[in-house]
């Protein structure tokens, strides 16, 4: 009998054990897991953080775009909101057309998360923002191959710093140097020539004095127009912009732009970790990795708009002095702590996955 009754407890604590809550450890891991269906991840985050299942959760994001809401921007993340209502959040989107304001906005806590270019990001998220890095990715294939292993799930606790989150990563295409004077081919022949450098980065001002140009202070809308009035020489600008922003107005008659890209920039979406747990984060961060193909299909179209007879090419020694003078720059803002050694290490892993012969491949110092 009493063996009997033992069975029956041990059957019956089972039985407990087997119908008990899922632990924090347990619904994290579901809702990483890219093998379940999106409700089941979505579920698994409602349990996790306590989220009401018939409620949506109201977040504010603030897209930042030059041509606030009629510009294309805008317009790209309005189509992403029913994708993101689908896990639960109804997300209210706002313009700006002041990227310095949208910044201030997102640390005050008035935005919930927002949209920029990666070099402000930086400012948040030094890991991603150091996705920008200045020589860092070729091409738009070493940056598909990048934000594959920056989105993966196995990544997910670098996409945390502090108060912020990354919510999502885009590509906005190469930057390249716009001149208004074809002469201006070489860092060398840069000397004596005004170049725009960003307002709130005191290291863009720093490089520029080191080569023997003159650092104008501008900001993302001012610098175009000193460029295209003939306030500055030099503009770091990507090739999307060359149209929207009527950059053949800077160059023109003489002018062009240097055939040799700086860095792969990129928008980010940086959001508060109180708002937005990494769980669900990452979910937003998987749609942005699923959409490259478009993203770049779009940015194809209007660097497609840039006639030929503005390219400026140059040397293949040249080139290759650049590369060796961008991974000095690089290892001395690692130094200062403004890029970040792991992604500099990542991305060096990915610049050897398509070329094994370079020789930081065999040397490795990033």
């Amino acid at each position: 009998m009493l063996n009997r009754l033992t069975a029956l407890l041990s059957l019956f604590i089972l039985a407990a054990a087997t119908h008990a809550a899922p632990t924090e450890e347990q619904l994290r891991a579901k809702a990483y897991d890219q093998t379940l269906t999106l409700d089941e991840r979505i579920t698994a985050i409602r349990q996790l953080y306590g989220y009401p299942k018939e409620k949506l959760i109201k977040r504010k994001i603030c897209i930042w775009d030059i041509a606030g809401r009629s510009g294309p921007i805008y317009a790209a993340a309005q189509d992403q909101r029913g994708q993101i209502m689908q896990y639960g959040v109804d997300v209210e989107m706002v313009p700006y057309t002041n990227e310095t304001v949208v910044a201030e906005d997102l640390k005050s806590g008035i935005c919930d998360a927002a949209l920029m270019t990666g070099l402000r990001a930086r400012l948040f998220h030094r890991y991603s923002g150091t996705i920008d890095a200045v020589g860092a990715v070729p091409d738009d294939k070493h940056m598909h191959v990048l934000l594959q292993a920056v989105n993966s799930t196995r990544n997910a606790d670098n996409m945390v710093s502090g108060e912020y989150v990354v919510l999502g990563i885009a590509p906005a295409g190469a930057v390249y140097v716009f001149v208004n004077d074809r002469s201006i081919s070489s860092l060398a022949k840069a000397a004596g020539k005004k170049v725009a450098v960003l307002d709130y980065d005191k290291v863009q001002a720093e490089m520029v004095s080191q080569i023997g140009a003159t650092p104008i202070l501008s900001d993302i809308v001012s610098a175009p127009n000193k460029f295209n009035n003939g306030v500055v020489d030099v503009l770091p600008a990507p090739l999307v912009a060359y149209e929207v922003l009527e950059l053949y107005k800077g160059m023109s008659p003489n002018g062009g732009i240097v055939r040799f890209p700086l860095t792969q920039m990129t928008m980010q979406i940086i959001g508060r970790t109180d708002k937005f747990p990494n769980e669900l984060a990452q979910l937003v961060r998987e749609v942005f990795l699923q959409n490259y193909g478009l993203i770049m299909e779009r940015l194809g179209e209007e660097t497609a708009k840039v006639p030929a007879h503005w390219w400026i090419d140059i040397p293949e020694r040249d080139q290759r002095e650049y590369e060796i003078m961008m991974q000095q720059a690089r290892l001395h803002l690692r130094e200062r702590e403004y890029y970040d050694p792991e992604m500099l290490t990542l991305q060096r892993k990915v610049r050897c996955k398509f070329d094994a012969t370079r020789s930081e491949c065999v040397n490795p110092v990033e």
